[in-house]
């Protein structure tokens, strides 16, 4: 059987790009926005092989709708100026759905343009709450719990587990890395903890050594991390290499092999919140072995909320039976999905329901799921 899958997997691949092009109509084009290059990449890479190995697939079987499915790639680098661009360009080549962008100042940038072309985004990690707030992008959708949704789950942790009393914040000052401050400030503080720092730093910054003294001068019980890993490894081996060497919390971006490689030692002992651990089952050990046979490697950051994501955008196609965005709007609503993350369907905000997040420790240099999790509705 699996000789089988590994020829229909090749099959698809030369429909993807070695074959000759096919013209719009003979395809459904599906845009897949985020980081390809640059210092984000281990974050958007990891997301365009689930693309690349969830459309071989479905290619394989014969596709949707009767129709090839073709992937428009376009890279914004995380980078909300070159996001703009990104979804212009995938709204011209007239994509059906878009899974992307990866980042959510890029995607606040470039979901105004979606929403004006009546083309559904569904981001794998765009973790901002304002995203789906009030109806105000009623073109997006994401598979990755909410800044806030995550705070709840890491204060609790913080409050209940770790007993803290004393909480310092440091962030990168973007809508990911100050809102998942924001929103742990918030509730810490309604559990009687004191803030005792709250500080934002550059992130391509090389020299973080004021913040590290502010961190030593504060004494808190725990500091409260903000953006993405090539930050956070620079700020924690600098903060070890001074001996400060007070517990770091952070959001999902941190849970990267990329990050325990680039931080090393200093990272152990890092918590954050990640989606549960899935792996036991089928649909999730069938898209792990697919990465597998299409790259010979394991899969990266947020593969699994790609992966889910893909599923979610193909199959709400097929059950609208065009590619109308009101009736995959709708299929997306009310029909719910199978995937790596669990049975999902999306709410009225577009957010992920049946989605569940745990706590994980880098313990040994591996990531290590703590008992603390929460489901969302």
């Amino acid at each position: 059987m699996k000789r089988v899958f590994l020829g229909a997997v090749a099959a698809a691949l030369l429909s993807l790009g070695l074959a000759a092009p096919l013209h719009a109509a003979d395809t459904i084009k599906i845009g897949i926005a985020g980081a390809h290059s640059g210092d984000l990449a281990s974050y958007g890479v990891p997301s365009l092989n689930a693309a690349k190995v969830v459309v071989a697939k479905a290619n394989a079987q014969g596709g949707v709708l009767g129709k090839q499915i073709e992937l428009v790639i376009g890279d914004d680098q995380c980078k909300p100026e070159l996001a703009t661009n990104v979804a212009t360009k995938l709204i011209s080549d007239k994509v059906a759905v878009v899974m992307g962008h990866i980042c959510s100042g890029p995607a606040k940038a470039s979901l105004p343009l979606y929403n004006d072309a009546h083309i559904v985004a569904m981001s794998p990690s765009a973790t901002t709450p304002g995203l789906s707030a009030g109806g105000v992008n009623p073109m997006f959708f994401r598979t990755i719990a909410k800044d806030d949704d995550q705070a709840k789950l890491t204060s609790r942790f913080m409050l209940e587990k770790l007993k803290v009393k004393k909480v310092a914040y440091v962030h990168d000052n973007g809508d990911y890395g100050k809102g998942f401050c924001d929103n742990n400030r918030t509730l810490m503080e309604a559990g009687g903890a004191k803030t005792v720092l709250f500080e934002a730093i550059t992130p391509d910054a090389v020299d973080f050594s004021p913040i590290v003294r502010k961190l030593r001068h504060a004494k808190a019980d725990i500091i409260v991390f903000g953006g993405y890993q090539p930050t956070a490894s620079k700020l924690l081996q600098q903060m070890r290499r001074a001996r400060v060497n007070t517990v770091v919390i952070g959001p999902d971006g941190l849970k990267d092999d990329a990050f325990i490689k680039m931080a090393g030692e200093a990272a152990e002992g890092v918590y954050c919140s990640y989606p549960k651990d899935t792996a036991s089952l089928p649909i999730y050990k069938e898209a792990r072995q697919g990465h597998i046979d299409m790259f010979n490697a394991e899969p990266g950051s947020f593969y699994y909320n790609a992966y889910s994501a893909m599923l979610a955008l193909i199959n709400a196609i097929k059950e609208a039976g065009s590619t109308e965005t009101a009736k995959i709007v709708e299929a997306l609503h009310t029909k719910k999905v199978s995937t790596p993350l669990g049975d999902l369907v999306f709410n009225k905000s577009g957010d992920a329901a049946g989605l569940a997040l745990s706590v994980y420790q880098i313990k040994g240099g591996k990531f290590v799921e703590t008992d603390y999790s929460v489901t969302l509705d």
